[in-house]
């Protein structure tokens, strides 16, 4: 696994129990401890993902598979230049921590990842996340996948073509990653993520950006969005079950969870808003970035260090989570949305080429926090809700999402978890109460027994009313004191649909015509 050690004798501590790996960080000091048992670990000048250090080797084996206008390349000769690096560094360490474990609930699609760590907070981050084999299974355990994190291994852009110290480096061709220079635990998250979904696609499988959960009545639901969007949020709900908060695969046998746990946002996390990650939130449970207060509580309103204060934790830690990760096909897609500028309905029906639009445009507002530099809302349009992690050319995955819309008939929605009543510092933040009883009126089925208005501009299908909601946001113009500034902002996102729309080429009529009527 190791080139040579030359000096130190490296011990290695392979699949240790969760609760070793946290009496081990708090030794070392790694984490801190709270009241509620959790611990703490604070990351230090990277909280978020940093897509801008993300690298993918550019071999002859995957050259004309990925869409490089979206993904940066790196050399074989400077990945050679890092491996050597981050391995010689990782060899110099007294201890390391391992942890093997499986991405994807589908026998059929798993794979196996080895996690090579210097520090045990990341191995207990690992050990949540990912699906945790039995004590047979470690013993089949044949690593397909090797992630390399060496967060004080610095890159030198210099000598290796790296933007900065840090580096997230992915081989397809050796399947290994290398991530260096960032203590954030998410990078290991994605990297991962990134990997399925580009091995899936050629076994006809759709890798989703979504969380997915199933109802009393056994329909399964899918939640798309970026981070921010509500995706955790609104899938952890106490009256369905849980299959997973992120990452999930589409395949002819169903709908399956990449992961083995939970990632959820922790800014401004209330008891009431959302039970069930706060009762997830104890011993055992790793948290980054969040304050403790003095009398050893958590503050979740305080984003001193950053709003993407975060808590991670193995799925069985929702009461009604589906532990085997699987389900049936959708029912129901959810297309998240953030819209920051106040602009867009809280919910809209689609049809299959309005879906197909949606899909490919993955608007959003991209919030404080979640990546950095990031400091204030800003408009984004990342393809499939997940543009960052898709790294193949954008007709592969708009080609399996509409094969399997039109084999399981499935229903999709576009729901805004945004602003209403102005933008972001003059409206407020669609209320969770309604954006639920929204959710719930989808997938109870009552919302196709509402009348709908048409949006022109937007080319939408708008509930004129719905139960349980407050009938004022179904019409967001109306909330705007200046009607005249609402139609100007809304020309203005529209054209942002229209132009961003313009880098898809050989898109079909059909789903061309099903965006934004906005003509200059």
């Amino acid at each position: 696994m190791f080139l040579k050690a030359k000096m130190i004798k490296t011990t290695i501590h392979r699949n240790r129990h969760v609760n070793w790996l946290i009496r081990r960080s708090l030794n070392n000091k790694e984490v801190a401890s709270s009241k509620k048992g959790a611990v703490i670990v604070y990351t230090g000048k990277y909280t978020g993902r940093s897509p801008k250090d993300k690298f993918i080797v550019d071999t002859s084996d995957i050259h004309l598979r990925i869409d490089w206008k979206n993904n940066q390349s790196l050399s074989v000769e400077n990945y050679e230049r890092l491996r050597k690096k981050t391995i010689n560094y990782l060899n110099s360490k007294k201890e390391l921590y391992v942890f093997d474990g499986f991405v994807g609930a589908d026998e059929q699609y798993k794979l196996h990842v080895r996690i090579v760590t210097e520090y045990a907070y990341q191995a207990l981050f690992s050990n949540h996340l990912l699906r945790r084999p039995t004590n047979e299974e470690l013993k089949k355990h044949r690593p397909q996948l090797t992630i390399y994190s060496a967060p004080n291994c610095q890159a030198d852009p210099k000598k290796e073509g790296t933007n900065s110290e840090a580096f997230v480096v992915l081989n397809l061709e050796k399947m290994t990653v290398l991530i260096g220079g960032t203590k954030y635990s998410g990078e290991i998250k994605k990297s991962i993520f990134s990997i399925m979904n580009i091995l899936l696609p050629a076994k006809n499988v759709l890798p989703m950006h979504c969380s997915a959960n199933v109802g009393k009545d056994g329909k399964t639901a899918l939640f798309f969005g970026l981070s921010g969007t509500g995706k955790t949020t609104l899938s952890a709900d106490p009256k369905r079950q849980l299959i997973g908060d992120d990452e999930h695969g589409w395949s002819k046998n169903g709908v399956f969870n990449f992961e083995g746990g939970c990632y959820a946002k922790c800014v401004h996390l209330k008891k009431e808003n959302e039970p069930q990650i706060w009762n997830a939130i104890r011993h055992q449970s790793l948290l980054e970035n969040v304050i403790i207060r003095p009398d050893g509580e958590f503050d979740f309103d305080d984003i001193s260090l950053t709003e993407n204060t975060r808590v991670c934790y193995p799925v069985e830690f929702i009461e009604n989570a589906i532990l085997s990760g699987v389900g049936k096909h959708p029912s129901n897609i959810l297309f998240l949305t953030a819209d920051a500028f106040g602009i867009l309905p809280p919910v809209a029906k689609l049809d299959v080429n309005g879906a197909m639009y949606h899909f490919m445009s993955g608007y959003t507002c991209k919030l404080a926090g979640t990546e950095r530099g990031i400091t204030e809302p800003k408009a984004t349009f990342s393809a499939f809700f997940g543009g960052p992690f898709m790294a193949l050319k954008p007709i592969v995955y708009a080609n399996l999402l509409k094969q399997y819309l039109q084999k399981y008939k499935t229903k999709v929605y576009l729901v805004n978890t945004g602003w209403s009543g102005g933008p972001y510092g003059v409206g407020h933040r669609i209320s969770i109460k309604d954006t639920r009883a929204i959710v719930t009126s989808i997938l109870d089925g009552k919302i196709g027994k509402n009348k709908f208005r048409h949006d022109p501009l937007f080319n939408l299908n708008v509930p004129i009313s719905m139960p349980e909601v407050n009938q004022e946001i179904l019409n967001p113009r109306n909330l705007w004191h200046n009607k005249k500034d609402y139609d100007d902002k809304a020309k203005n996102l529209a054209l942002l649909f229209t132009n961003n729309f313009k880098k898809f080429s050989r898109v079909p009529r059909e789903i061309m015509k099903a965006g934004p009527k906005y003509v200059i």
